[in-house]
């Protein structure tokens, strides 16, 4: 799908240059339309209902309502500042050279502010750009609603709406761009491989989630008092969703119903399986007994994991890549966790953060021809060189700049909700309302 052979999303960006696709002569595929909606389609699945009920049901019950609140007011949020500059900031590539690092390496100009210039007849290869602008906006729709599980049951609701629109512009939008924006963006030139969003979405928003549980500080009585999930078939539901809603978010990358989409969805659910598996494995052996919530989470561990990989990785790499993402993430979201204290909810961090940097590192492997990939690696070393500076690189991008926001915004309105407001919780306290009323 891409310039780079399934690299990334950032062989499309002769969208933003009309004369390019004219001269290529490309004609709407109606095949490769539909896929690509029915794709979107999914991939808005993931969020509404999906990550929502995921996270709703992880919660206590006093709080299941804010969670769910927060994740459809970050989709309609978002979907307004995509449509406004976030596509534009993401995807336009004026004064981008390849090789030359400059303002618009790190990030998109206004050209394509507001949608214009947007017609019926506007194509991103063969799909209407107006189906590409939608499916890039469900990934900058979930992305900052993943952070959500980091810091549940303690934020302020407006503390948190504007920590989400200005996460997006200075944060999501310019790792998109980077990563995705085609020749001349930083980490593009770098080479670094990114089919679906394993560094743009996941290793982005569990580094950010991380962060923002640092600042926001643990939640009242964590760890000592108990603070069991409300409904575990909310969260199975929710993870059902994810599953399925992820094959528009994987195969949907392929922008076309080709070998590259199928083998993307091959994969990713080889990946899944594999994720799940071994995280049940690990807690059975480690705890004595495999749980509902566990094996949930190693699903999303593995989907995680394969994302960026979902272009170039074959079969068997995909299920190094699934049983590694499950085993590893499933001691960080645990082990690692309670050895350092941190209060990350919802494991924001211990699945997405993790598993996209499991995912994005063993990209460079199993993209490699040798080891079953199809991708274009030759030199597997090299390639997990840059996998790793492009990981390091937006590690450091994502934390610094979210934190600047985030003691900003607690400096201006406050971050945390009050103690009471926390013990009666978010439902009643911010929404007057109640999940269940009995």
């Amino acid at each position: 799908m891409t310039l780079r052979k399934v690299a990334g999303l950032g062989a499309l960006l002769s969208l933003v240059t009309p004369g390019l696709a004219m001269a290529d002569e490309v004609v709407l595929n109606s095949g490769d339309t539909a896929w690509m909606i029915v794709a979107s389609a999914l991939v808005l699945l993931m969020t509404i209902p999906g990550l929502a009920l995921f996270y709703a049901g992880m919660v206590r019950s006093k709080n299941v309502l804010s969670v769910m609140m927060q994740c459809f007011a970050i989709t309609g949020l978002i979907s307004v500042l995509w449509v406004i500059y976030g596509y534009s900031m993401a995807f336009d590539v004026t004064g981008m050279e390849q090789g030359v690092v400059n303002f618009n390496s790190f990030v998109g100009g206004l050209s394509k502010a507001f949608l214009s210039g947007l017609t019926p007849a506007s194509l991103v290869y063969a799909v209407p750009e107006s189906v590409f602008i939608f499916f890039q906006m469900t990934f900058a729709i979930i992305t900052p609603a993943l952070i959500v599980g980091a810091f549940a049951e303690r934020m302020k609701f407006s503390a948190m709406l504007v920590f989400m629109g200005v996460w997006f512009t200075l944060v999501y939008a310019p790792i998109a761009h980077m990563v995705w924006s085609g020749n001349g963006g930083l980490l593009w030139d770098w080479g670094v491989l990114d089919f679906a969003g394993g560094t743009v979405v996941h290793i982005n928003a569990g580094i950010a989630g991380l962060v923002a549980c640092l600042v926001l500080g643990k939640r009242k009585g964590f760890p000592t008092t108990a603070m069991a999930p409300h409904n575990l078939g909310y969260t199975l539901v929710g993870a059902a969703l994810l599953w399925v809603g992820w094959f528009g978010f994987n195969a949907g990358s392929a922008v076309a119903a080709n070998g590259t989409a199928g083998m993307a969805m091959l994969v990713t659910q080889i990946a899944t399986a594999a994720a799940a598996l071994g995280w049940m494995l690990a807690e059975w052996l480690t705890h004595g007994k495999p749980s509902a919530l566990g094996i949930a989470s190693g699903v999303v561990a593995g989907l995680v994991a394969i994302t960026p990989a979902a272009g170039t990785a074959g079969p068997m790499g995909a299920l190094v890549i699934g049983l590694a993402a499950g085993v590893i993430c499933f001691f960080c979201a645990t082990s690692l966790k309670r050895k350092l204290g941190y209060d990350d909810s919802l494991d924001a961090f211990g699945v997405h953060g993790i598993g996209g940097i499991v995912g994005a590192i063993l990209t460079g492997v199993f993209a490699a021809p040798a080891l079953g990939g199809f991708g274009t690696v030759e030199d597997i070393a090299g390639q997990v060189w840059i996998q790793c500076k492009g990981v390091g690189f937006t590690v450091l991008y994502t934390a610094i700049v979210t934190f600047v926001i985030l003691k900003v915004i607690d400096v201006v309105m406050g971050l945390r909700v009050s103690d009471e407001e926390e013990t009666i919780g978010l439902d009643l306290s911010l929404h007057d309302e109640r999940g269940y009323n009995l």
